[in-house]
């Protein structure tokens, strides 16, 4: 369908969808995490990640969850200087579940995690 043929609401619609996709593209910085590729396996079950801007806050409780997880048989953390802002993380896991896939867990467990924490806490707050 040519341009000419659409109609106006049709244009606005397709508008509005491009809005929407470049304030998504805006949020998410790809940029942030990094998989190292010379300490990555080749089945995946092994990966180093580097996290871009982050230190032992979120380290240390990514590190927590992450080894939670059954599936995951190894997974520790390092700042390798206090003067770079970056974290580094290592992931090893059993082999039926790849590295980045236990991330990927590890981020949304730790979310929801800090969305009941929210939630209590201004529920708590309501209270007094």
């Amino acid at each position: 369908m040519s341009s000419a043929e659409m109609k106006p609401n049709e244009v606005q619609e397709d508008t509005v969808i491009e809005e929407v996709d470049v304030e998504m593209e805006s949020t998410v910085d790809e940029d942030k995490i990094k998989i190292l590729p010379q300490a990555t396996s080749e089945d995946g079950t092994c990966a180093s990640f580097q996290i871009m801007d982050e230190d032992h806050t979120l380290g240390n409780a990514l590190r927590y969850i992450i080894m939670k997880n059954p599936e995951v048989e190894f997974c520790g953390y390092s700042i390798p200087h206090p003067s770079e802002n970056l974290l580094n993380l290592r992931i090893q896991t059993y082999g039926s579940t790849t590295a980045v896939e236990a991330l990927q867990k590890g981020l949304g467990d730790l979310m929801d995690m800090c969305d009941v924490v929210e939630e209590k806490f201004t529920q708590r707050i309501k209270e007094l």
